[in-house]
C-alpha cells in the first residue's frame, strides 16, 4: 500500500491541481532553470535537466515555456541561484514528511515551513528523523479510463492485466491499481527508460516524476485528522518554494472525496 496516498491525490484533486496550474508551470519552471544553471543547457549531457523537462511535459507545461525556462537559466543568474533543500517534519496524527524544496534564500524558506507545520498541527523534524521511511522512486500514475494513446491501441484501454503487463515490460518493478488509476513503480535510475516503454505501450500517464515513496503507510483513524493533513498539504504545497510534499498516510478513499473535492 505505499503508493496509496500518492495515487488517490492524483486522482481525487485533480481539480485544484487544474486551478493552480499557473503555480506548477512556475515551480517546473524553476527546477529547469536550476538545472539548466547546474549542468547546461543540453538535455542529453545534462540529466537532471533530462529529468526536468520529462517532468514538465508529463504536467503538460507547453513547449515555450519550458524552452523559456531553458533560455532563462542560460542568461545572468539575477538571483536565480536555486538551492535544493528537503526539510522533515511530521503532520497530525503522527503521520510523516518529506518537503523538497528550491528555493534562493533558505533563510526565508526554513521559517516559512516551520510556521506552516506549526499551524498546521505539525511540527518541523531533525535531519534524518523521517528520511529513512521513504525510498526515492520513479512513480508514474496511469489512467486506466483513457484510450491508450499509441499507434495500433485505437479505441482500447488498460484493464488491471494489461497495465500490469504493460509496466514490467517497461522495466517497472511495482504497479499498484485502484479503481481507474494506476500507479507504477520503478528504479530513479530507470524513470526515462520506463516513461518510454509505457508510452510506447499507450498509456496517458496523469504524472510522472521521481521522488519519495514511504515504505509503510499510517492508516488515518479519525476524520479531523484527515481534514487537517490534506490542509497542511495544501498549504506546504502552495508556497513558492515547495516543490513536493510526501506523505506517508493512508485515508480512506470516501473521506479524501469529501475533503479534497
Amino acid at each position: 500500500m505505499a503508493g496509496h496516498s500518492h495515487a488517490a491525490n492524483v486522482k481525487h484533486r485533480k481539480n485544484a491541481v487544474d486551478a493552480k496550474r499557473a503555480k506548477i508551470f512556475s515551480k517546473l519552471a524553476r527546477n529547469i532553470i536550476s538545472a539548466v544553471r547546474q549542468g547546461g543547457p543540453d538535455a542529453d549531457t545534462n540529466l537532471k535537466l533530462k529529468y526536468a523537462v520529462e517532468k514538465a511535459r508529463a504536467a503538460n507545461m507547453p513547449k515555450d515555456n519550458i524552452t523559456r525556462a531553458i533560455k532563462r537559466g542560460e542568461g545572468a543568474k539575477d538571483g536565480d541561484d536555486f538551492e535544493e533543500l528537503v526539510y522533515e517534519g511530521y503532520a497530525p496524527g503522527g503521520v510523516a514528511l518529506l518537503i523538497t524544496c528550491l528555493t534562493d534564500n533558505r533563510n526565508r524558506t526554513a521559517p516559512d515551513i516551520k510556521y506552516a507545520l506549526e499551524r498546521g498541527g505539525g511540527n518541523m523534524g531533525s535531519s534524518g528523523s523521517v528520511s529513512f521511511m521513504f525510498d526515492f522512486r520513479s512513480i508514474f500514475v496511469v489512467d486506466l479510463t483513457a484510450e491508450q494513446a499509441a499507434d495500433g491501441f485505437e479505441g482500447k484501454s488498460f484493464d488491471e492485466d494489461g497495465i500490469m503487463e504493460a509496466a514490467l515490460e517497461a522495466g517497472a518493478d511495482d504497479v499498484l491499481v485502484e479503481g481507474d488509476v494506476a500507479t507504477v513503480f520503478a528504479a530513479a535510475t530507470d524513470f526515462l527508460d520506463t516513461k518510454t516503454g509505457l508510452e510506447a505501450a499507450g498509456a496517458v500517464l496523469l504524472s510522472a516524476e521521481t521522488g519519495y515513496v514511504p515504505q509503510n503507510t499510517i492508516k488515518v483513524e479519525d476524520r479531523s485528522d484527515a481534514a487537517k493533513i490534506l490542509k497542511l498539504m495544501d498549504k506546504l504545497e502552495d508556497n513558492e518554494d515547495v516543490q513536493n510534499v510526501y506523505a506517508n498516510y493512508e485515508i480512506p478513499d470516501e473521506w479524501l472525496e469529501e475533503l479534497a473535492g
